[in-house]
């Protein structure tokens, strides 16, 4: 899991911004928010241009450079802070696998090229590569190993460079950041369907529905969730790429009479059915069509995967110790981002209405 994040000089963040999930407080309601001692599930608020979407694509930058699934388009457009292009974009990471802790720390250019990078594990040393310079502690590396490391041309992390050409053990935590890195999962619905990580090419949608067989489920998801009951066409199944729904033994192309929020949903059903193979997901612009209580629902069902998951958002209806808890509620502004019970010295607990308390200003 991911237990502390950091980064500097990134698009909006001049500044160095420090997210840490590894000190949950101990409040004894909705356990499932945290696992293992880091924080599992959360919501990150914050006013317009506080750099939601820039954070949640700063914490999926492992994602571009370790693994080859889908990337961000325009990856290197406004890479490092505009005012500071000539200085490094830092990223940290902290995960938490089985027994170890992995600290992974590497610096970009404007262009988003790799610079340096240095790996340390259970506060060893593994590596570390700054330029011209590299130096490998824990794996006996050949020395013309060494030369490829370091002159490759397209700067392959040297993660990547030691799992494509050096024995790793199954259990070896360097594999286990990599394959953790491959099943992270950034994804976001507004004029078009955008995502980060997993897998690779466009998501067609229905195509894959009916050729899963999960029309039914679909069904069933949108009854649950939404109170929204459709029936879908199915003896073409497997033969077309487009749902039919039948309206009074009308059948009618379902993208013409889904509305908005439907069909957010329905790409949200499309990653819910990938869930459990996911380690990271994060989920930007979570509810920007949806209503107050089917968002609500939404967080309920979400939450209950086993997958570390947040979420961005601007309904505060969602801030509610019936959802979550005050640690796993954070607010991102001004180049902070902090959990509720750390922005206040006030204690809260389960009765406080900590979305009044929100609108209020008590956590300013």
């Amino acid at each position: 899991m991911l237990a502390k994040f950091a980064v500097k000089n990134y698009r909006g963040f001049a500044e160095k911004l420090e997210w840490d999930l590894s000190h949950p407080s101990n409040y004894e309601f909705n356990p499932f928010a945290v696992k293992d001692g880091i924080i599992k599930n959360g919501i990150i608020y914050g006013p317009n241009g506080s750099g939601k979407t820039n954070f949640g694509l700063a914490v999926f930058d492992i994602v571009n450079h370790l693994t080859q699934k889908e990337k961000e388009r325009d990856y290197n457009l406004n890479f490092a802070y505009a005012g500071n292009q000539g200085s490094p974009v830092e990223f940290y990471y902290e995960f938490r696998f089985r027994n170890n802790r992995v600290n992974y720390i590497y610096k970009k250019n404007y262009n988003a090229e790799l610079l340096s990078e240095q790996l340390v594990i259970n506060d060893e040393i593994i590596f570390v590569r700054d330029g011209d310079e590299l130096v490998i502690n824990k794996y006996d590396i050949e020395p013309y190993r060494y030369n490829e490391y370091v002159n490759n041309a397209n700067k392959v992390s040297i993660v990547s460079a030691l799992l494509s050409t050096y024995p790793i053990k199954e259990d070896d935590p360097l594999l286990i950041l990599k394959q953790f890195a491959d099943k992270m999962l950034w994804f976001k619905n507004l004029e078009e369907d955008r995502y980060v990580g997993l897998q690779n090419g466009s998501a067609d949608v229905e195509e894959y529905i009916i050729n899963n067989g999960l029309i039914a489920d679909f069904e069933d998801f949108l009854s649950e969730v939404s109170k929204q009951h459709f029936t879908f066409e199915r003896h073409n199944a497997g033969h077309e790429r487009l749902l039919w729904c039948l309206i009074d033994n009308v059948r009618i192309p379902f993208d013409i009479v889904r509305s908005t929020g439907t069909r957010a949903l329905e790409f949200l059903f499309y990653w819910i059915t990938k869930i459990d193979t996911t380690s990271l997901i994060f989920i930007d612009e979570f509810d920007a069509f949806y209503h107050y209580e089917l968002a609500f629902n939404l967080c309920r069902k979400l939450f209950r995967s086993n997958c570390q998951l947040f979420l961005t958002s601007h309904n505060t209806f969602l801030m509610t110790n019936d959802l979550l808890r005050p640690d796993c509620n954070f607010i991102l502004n001004k180049n902070t981002i902090k959990p509720l019970c750390d922005c206040t010295e006030k204690e809260l607990r389960w009765g406080h209405n900590i979305e009044k308390l929100y609108r209020g200003g008590a956590f300013d």
